[in-house]
């Protein structure tokens, strides 16, 4: 397919153009080449053929005419310039996936951080929980205990108020004794 263009190149161009209509055939070569291009779809083909005109045209170096040798220049640079955008395009689609990559692996890692916060603080509330309901618990046994006590001074206390109550009434009836029989108690109080 590269011979057949470039043969075509060489049979429509073989008449030397005179320098003062050189750029309204420079024009409608170019025209005619854009015509020529072939479609996305062939792009393979195309880029076998862009490497076998360059071998072409450097083993045969010949003597080409002035117009012939401007056309071929504004090929080139036609060339040069396509390459150049599918450089570009190509620059800027890696670019981009590079972007959207990183930003996929930020927001995948977001989420994890999130995910692996909320673990981590619902396991605090739960500590939490577990910690307010056993001080609560303790708190409670605390209290039954100090009821415990005071139950049990209630009832040493009762013991005590019972025990003197008792102690009082037998000083009173020994006194009463002793008055009735008119003795004096043998044992007197300490301080004699």
């Amino acid at each position: 397919m590269a011979e057949q263009e470039s043969k075509k190149l060489e049979t429509e161009s073989p008449v030397t153009p005179t320098p003062a209509t050189a750029p309204a055939e420079f024009k409608q070569d170019a025209a005619q080449e854009k015509a020529i291009v072939p479609s996305p779809e062939e792009k393979l083909d195309e880029s076998k053929a862009l490497a076998v005109v360059d071998k072409t045209q450097e083993s045969a170096p010949k003597k080409i005419s002035g117009g012939s040798l401007d056309r071929d220049i504004a090929l080139a640079e036609v060339e040069k310039e396509k390459r150049n955008s599918f450089i570009k395009a190509w620059e800027d689609s890696e670019k981009t996936k590079a972007e959207n990559k990183a930003q996929k692996k930020l927001s995948a890692v977001i989420a994890w951080e999130n995910s692996k916060k909320a673990a981590l603080e619902a396991k605090l509330r739960k500590i939490e929980e577990n910690l307010e309901k056993q001080k609560a618990e303790y708190a409670e046994k605390m209290k039954n205990k100090v009821a415990l006590v005071h139950k049990q001074a209630e009832e040493k206390r009762a013991m005590v108020e019972a025990q003197r109550g008792e102690e009082l009434l037998k000083a009173e009836e020994m006194a009463a004794k002793y008055r009735a029989t008119g003795q004096t108690p043998k044992k007197l109080l300490g301080c004699f």
